[in-house]
């Protein structure tokens, strides 16, 4: 019998109705919440009425069937374990109340959702937010920001590697730029440090920022007389150093004005960064150290993004991939393959 995730009904066995008071009373969660609970709850004591099973009769084999039932009907992975979470929680209750003698959902699982491909601008579409000129920003900001995109996309620094650099190294810097070796010093996850090539359009606009970073005379009112001596690379207005929070709001601000369909933030970036690569050079090894991923497999991901744009080029390019006047193949099948496989 198939988990109704509808309304649950009005009446409901007895011990259903004392836990959800409990929840309801002793826990004081959110009235979403508990409805929730009593549209998964109801959902147990159908599937359990059906099996002719007493509540307390339910076991393991039992709970496996039903959240197999729902896999293969197209629940997602999330809100399998969402039903799994709130039965697991009414069986432990059962236990505390001495009403059951095993919990019969403890051993069970939601199965692994699939991982996410990470999302990655095209090409035209990142080369367009880091060309962008923005005159009607103060040219203070706009310096500043043009530097903090070239980065995050010429070098794919992560958020938090990027607000650490510093304009000078020292042995309490996190992080630094050389720009006469064009590289970046970067303090990455472990405490690991590598060395990032920073390109020519990054080191173009580092050097305009530079040039203007001390002028701004905000500076000069928060009391900072010499911003040149100030550690960080990438300040505010305030001669703070620019947190994590500041580049996504002005990374999302500045997409918005290049006409992006939908706003950037910084890791996603370092995502384009890292597919662009691929598709350049195929040279994974290469990109894992650029990225400084400890596992290779971390960088894999992005081949799979890599046979997407590769897909979508045959798909669009290759006499056999295109649609013709005629219709679809026989038999209904996908020009690139069939579900069996084939290719």
């Amino acid at each position: 019998m198939a988990i109704s995730t509808e309304a649950a009904p009005a009446a409901m066995p007895a011990p259903i109705e004392k836990y959800l008071e409990h929840v309801r009373v002793e826990r004081r969660l959110a009235a979403r919440t508990v409805e929730l609970y009593a549209i998964h709850l109801a959902a147990l004591a159908q599937n359990a009425a059906a099996a002719g099973l007493a509540l307390d009769q339910v076991q393991t084999a039992h709970v496996r069937r039903w959240m197999a039932q729902l896999h293969g009907a197209g629940r997602e992975s999330r809100g399998i374990a969402l039903v799994l979470s709130c039965w697991r929680s009414f069986y432990r209750w059962l236990g505390n109340e001495g009403l059951i003698g095993a919990n019969p959902v403890q051993d069970v699982h939601a199965p692994k959702a699939a991982r996410p491909l990470p999302k990655a601008l095209a090409v035209d579409d990142a080369v367009r937010l880091a060309e962008l000129h923005d005159a009607e920003a103060d040219p203070w900001d706009e310096a500043r920001d043009r530097a903090i995109v070239e980065l995050l996309y010429g070098c794919g620094l992560r958020v938090g590697e990027l607000v650490g650099l510093d304009v000078q190294p020292s042995g309490t810097a996190r992080g630094w730029i050389d720009l006469d070796a064009a590289e970046a010093n970067v303090l990455g996850k472990g405490s690991k440090r590598r060395l990032v090539p920073v390109g020519s359009k990054a080191l173009e606009a580092l050097a305009a920022w530079l040039a203007v970073r001390g002028d701004c005379a905000a500076l000069e009112a928060a009391g900072l007389r010499d911003p040149g001596n100030a550690a960080a690379l990438f300040i505010g207005r305030n001669g703070t150093r620019c947190s994590a929070h500041a580049v996504w709001k002005q990374l999302r601000g500045r997409s918005l004005k290049a006409g992006l369909s939908a706003p950037v933030h910084p890791h996603m970036l370092r995502h384009s960064f890292a597919s662009h690569l691929l598709q350049s050079s195929s040279d994974l090894r290469a990109v894992q150290e650029l990225l400084g991923h400890a596992s290779i497999s971390t960088t894999q991901v992005y081949t799979r993004l890599d046979f997407q744009h590769l897909a979508k080029a045959y798909d669009a390019a290759h006499p056999r991939a295109q649609a013709r006047d005629e219709g679809p193949p026989a038999g209904g099948g996908s020009r690139r393959g069939n579900k069996n496989g084939h290719s």
